[in-house]
């Protein structure tokens, strides 16, 4: 025969206690689940920033390389009277010259083109301009919005290799005041803002021209060429 007593025990239900206990533990559970969760979202969302950002850092740097590398020594200016050309020009913060560009950005010809570092709505900005080389001017630049290259940028500045009177290589110069020549090499150096994690590598190209005027430029001794490309190595190994 049963005990009363045993069959009470037995058909007990939970206490509200141990209700609580069990709910508090449950909500404990799912916290730490939830914020392993959205930790693991967040973390995903980065990585897949800093994938953006760095892969227009990389077509930015290859672009403006490109650009510097394919410049041209055409005169975008021109004054009959005083004799004067204007191929280049170029300062910290902006530079101008001529040169083909890519098929899907124009056609036509060569562009005149400026790459300059600008005030944006996220830091300073680099950013291009161009107009056809034919019929050229300065208005033309700007009648449409410049391209975005890059932006969150904390501080960059252009500099610039050239030669002396004496057809020797000078150091790096932050301005260009010979605008009838082009400048041997030009760099371009950035410094992104706080919250931007990549860096900007080193951008230093040679100006490639013909080789007849290679020849011209060589110097007595054809070494020129060759120190230019030292200078820019140099350069390089600084960072």
């Amino acid at each position: 025969m049963t005990n009363p007593g045993t069959k009470n025990k037995l058909s007990r239900g939970f206490t509200l206690v141990e209700l609580l206990l069990a709910i508090t533990l449950m909500s404990m559970l799912l916290a730490l689940a939830y914020g392993g969760l959205r930790a693991s979202t967040r973390a995903t969302e980065r990585g897949q920033v800093i994938l953006e950002e760095s892969s227009r850092m990389r077509m930015a740097h290859q672009f403006v390389r490109k650009q510097l590398n394919q410049m041209l020594p055409l005169a975008y200016e021109q004054d009959d009277e005083k004799k004067e050309r204007k191929l280049f020009e170029g300062n910290r913060s902006s530079i101008r010259f001529v040169g083909p560009m890519p098929g899907y950005l124009s056609f036509g010809g060569p562009q005149v083109q400026e790459i300059s570092i600008v005030n944006g709505e996220h830091g300073q900005a680099l950013v291009l301009s161009h107009a056809l080389l034919q019929g050229f001017e300065e208005a033309k630049l700007y009648e449409r919005a410049p391209i975005l290259l890059i932006d969150h940028i904390e501080d960059a500045w252009f500099t610039f290799l050239g030669v002396d009177e004496f057809g020797e290589l000078t150091g790096w110069a932050p301005d260009w005041a010979d605008t009838e020549t082009l400048p041997k090499a030009v760099s371009l150096e950035m410094e992104f803002e706080e919250d931007v994690i990549l860096e900007w590598p080193m951008l230093t190209a040679s100006v490639r021209i013909d080789s007849t005027a290679l020849q011209d430029l060589a110097g007595p001794q054809g070494l020129r060429g060759t120190t230019v490309q030292e200078l820019i190595k140099q350069r390089r190994n600084q960072e």
